[in-house]
């Protein structure tokens, strides 16, 4: 048997072991459903890839375990890596489905009233690129959003800057940028109540979310 079809094998043990994982805050060892089901299929697909060693093979044995493995399994991953390197962090990792949700708090993105992105955060998308060029069949919508403060005008004006901001700073973690759709809705998509300062500082946030492509 040659060696990269040992390897492959190798590989696919992996994989079946993966459908127990480790939930990044508890600790806990806990089983994926999407993983257990799919990981005959990926294993498969591992076998394909790493037989032909040409990036048109890798890619086609990627296709493979999303088509075969599920998207679940393939968000599940992301998933995890996600809570694991932003895990205090402030940014928020909410799972809705087979998309993913990041939460992104003005307060920790942004100076008052600046669309220019404060250095202390540079981090932290630092390890959002990471993980979105490494898993690059999904798409994004980057939507940036404000509190009621201020003319309609202005926040619209501001919340679609912002996002672009973050969009860019993307760019420059080999995130490409034909994969994202940037919006900017103002103040017209609060989570929180307006009427209060603690509400408000909820609604100035830029949201990223992590889409599935379909096959």
């Amino acid at each position: 048997m040659g060696t990269l079809r040992k390897t492959a094998l190798a590989a696919a043990g992996m994989l079946a072991l993966s459908a127990c994982t480790t939930n990044p805050y508890t600790g806990q060892q806990q089983a994926s459903k999407a993983a257990t089901y799919g990981a005959g299929a990926a294993a498969v697909c591992a076998l394909v890839g790493a037989i032909e060693s040409s990036k048109h093979a890798r890619n086609a044995a990627l296709g493979c375990g999303l088509a075969g493995a599920g998207v679940g399994a393939y968000m599940d991953v992301q998933e995890a890596k996600l809570k694991e390197q932003l895990q205090g962090t402030g940014v928020q990792v909410q799972r809705e489905g087979d998309n993913l949700r990041l939460i992104m708090p003005g307060n920790i993105t942004f100076q008052t009233d600046s669309y220019n992105l404060r250095s202390d955060f540079y981090p932290v998308l630092n390890s959002v690129g990471e993980v979105l060029a490494k898993y690059a069949d999904t798409t994004l919508r980057v939507t940036g959003h404000t509190d009621s403060t201020g003319s309609r005008a202005y926040n619209q004006t501001l919340s679609e800057r912002r996002a672009g901001s973050v969009a860019d700073y993307l760019v420059t973690r080999n995130v490409t940028r034909s994969r994202m759709l940037v919006q900017g809705m103002g103040p017209d998509q609060p989570i929180a109540d307006n009427g209060s300062d603690a509400g408000r500082a909820q609604n100035r946030r830029v949201e990223l979310y992590i889409l599935p492509k379909t096959i």
